[in-house]
């Protein structure tokens, strides 16, 4: 078995980064990052509380009021971005390997991480540049047009199981119109965003419109000073729903812009007429993909009854295939979860799992790995709709597969849950397959598909998986206001009290 690698150019402590410093919390306080392969402490990193995050909010203000970057052409600013995106893709195996060795992560699918991080930033470069604002006219009598204008400070709060990649997915929009930005990195894992500096650094980004605070979410600490901080009108947070929900809360007074996507439980519907072995193998990387830690993961297939069976039987001998490894070890498929609290809740799902139905693969620690956060790709059959497991997102490697009978069965099978952020269905019906997706409570649905985005379509979920949507021009929608002007060429005299005719032919208009 290969040796647990430790990148050699790790930093000796991670800081805060402020109006372009690195600094450390302005009580000295600094909390432990722990290695997931083996739970010990290999670093310690500032813990940011409501003084560092005000310091981070003056200097993104001021960078905002003050500084080039809000009032810079898009074509500059575009410049910017793709700056950033080739050093990104010239530093994709450091990347890379901060993920992996801090988030457990297997490499190969780090590295996939890290390109795409570039690719963000390449797209809302792009998009900025090709954005055009709607224009309305009134031949010889008023012209209207919508102007768009950056907002202010955003605040970016960021999940630990791709952080890199969905640091990126805010951070690109967010400066590409001109806002500058305060990111809150999840706690589990600050380490690859300390690398954001030095990128933005050497892309030209001006002092102060990208800023760090690490630290916890609690109240008192970074997440919720910065959810609550008045200067701070946007909020993007992507994590569990129960935290939405206390984020939704803490912004109301402030009538805060927030983009939520949150926890998923989602389903993969397979009809017996499917391409059985490609629904099997998207459904295995749909669920085991990223260690299972994963927003979109199919983690509840409903298979016709009429192919259950052999479903459940090939479903289950492939994921006892799928190879649990080190992080850094290039066959590996799933690698350790991120932190001891999580591997535990996970954990206890499965314990859980085992009393409330048929346990078909995993289940358990794998012998070979002892220590460290390691769980095999875990399968339970004959799942009740009323199951823990069938409702609850557990957020790892763990799959429930569950019968139905007809396409009412499926879909009612399929809402079941409080959430609704994706779906997948497996069938070669068009009809069904439209009329399916039509229906589903799902935020995005993939037809015979894994979870490939095109990174124009909205992104996000109903029901307790989320609040309002980005991607493509959803996202400069969230991270600009939209400003009408309306201009009189002179042809209409204004509305005169008590002339109900000409008010009713300037409202017409």
């Amino acid at each position: 078995m290969a040796e647990h690698y430790i990148p050699d150019n790790l930093p000796t402590h991670l800081q805060h980064y402020i109006g372009g410093k690195l600094v450390d919390s302005i009580d000295g306080d600094t909390f432990d990052v722990l290695d997931p392969v083996t739970n010990k402490p290999y670093i310690k990193a500032a813990s940011g509380k409501v003084a560092d995050v005000a310091a981070a909010v003056a200097a993104a203000k001021d960078a905002f009021e003050n500084g080039p970057w809000p009032g810079m052409l898009p074509r500059d600013r575009s410049r910017v971005l793709h700056k950033i995106a080739d050093i990104v893709e010239t530093r994709g195996r450091e990347l890379a390997e901060f993920e992996c060795f801090d988030t457990g992560l297997p490499i190969t699918q780090a590295l996939g991480q890290a390109r795409r991080a570039a690719e963000n930033f390449r797209f809302f470069a792009d998009l900025i540049v090709a954005q055009h604002d709607d224009a309305f006219k009134v031949p010889g009598r008023q012209a209207n047009y919508v102007n768009r204008k950056p907002i202010g400070v955003a605040g970016l709060i960021t999940p630990w199981n791709t952080p890199f990649m969905l640091e990126s997915w805010k951070l690109g929009p967010a400066l590409a119109t001109g806002n500058t930005v305060v990111l809150k990195p999840a706690e589990f894992t600050p380490l690859s965003a300390s690398l954001w500096p030095g990128i933005f650094e050497e892309a030209g980004l001006p002092a102060g419109v990208f800023n760090i605070v690490h630290g916890f979410g609690e109240e008192g600490y970074a997440g919720d000073s910065l959810v609550k901080h008045p200067d701070v009108p946007l909020i993007s947070f992507t994590g569990e729903s129960r935290t939405g929900q206390i984020i939704f809360g803490n912004a109301a007074p402030y009538l805060k812009g927030l983009s939520m996507e949150l926890g998923g439980k989602s389903p993969a519907v397979v009809f017996a007429d499917a391409d059985l072995e490609a629904a099997i193998d998207a459904t295995i990387f749909g669920v085991f993909s990223l260690n299972g830690e994963r927003c979109t993961a199919g983690s509840r297939i409903l298979v016709e009854r009429s192919i259950y069976d052999e479903f459940v039987e090939r479903y289950s001998a492939q994921a006892k295939r799928v190879k649990v490894g080190l992080p850094h070890d290039d066959a590996t498929e799933v690698g350790a979860l991120v932190h001891p609290e999580h591997f535990e809740k996970v954990m206890s799902y499965v314990e859980i799992g085992k009393t409330e139905a048929r346990l078909t693969a995993g289940g358990g620690r794998p012998a070979e790995f002892p220590e460290g956060n390691f769980i095999q790709p875990t399968v339970f059959a004959d799942v009740a709709p009323d199951a823990r497991i069938f409702q609850e997102e557990i957020f790892g490697p763990v799959v429930a597969i569950t019968p139905f009978d007809t396409d009412e069965e499926a879909l009612e099978l399929a809402n079941n849950t409080k959430y609704g952020l994706a779906a997948y269905i497996w069938t070669n019906d068009l009809k069904r397959a439209h009329n399916f997706a039509q229906d589903v409570e799902a935020g995005m649905v993939w037809l015979n598909s894994n979870n490939v985005r095109d990174l124009r379509t909205p992104f996000g979920g109903v029901k307790a998986s989320g609040l309002g949507h980005e991607g493509g021009y959803r996202s400069i929608d969230f991270y600009t206001d939209q400003q009408a002007v309306h201009i009189n060429l002179g042809a209409v005299h204004n509305p005169v009290f008590g002339k109900a005719e000409d008010a009713a032919e300037v409202i017409d208009a």
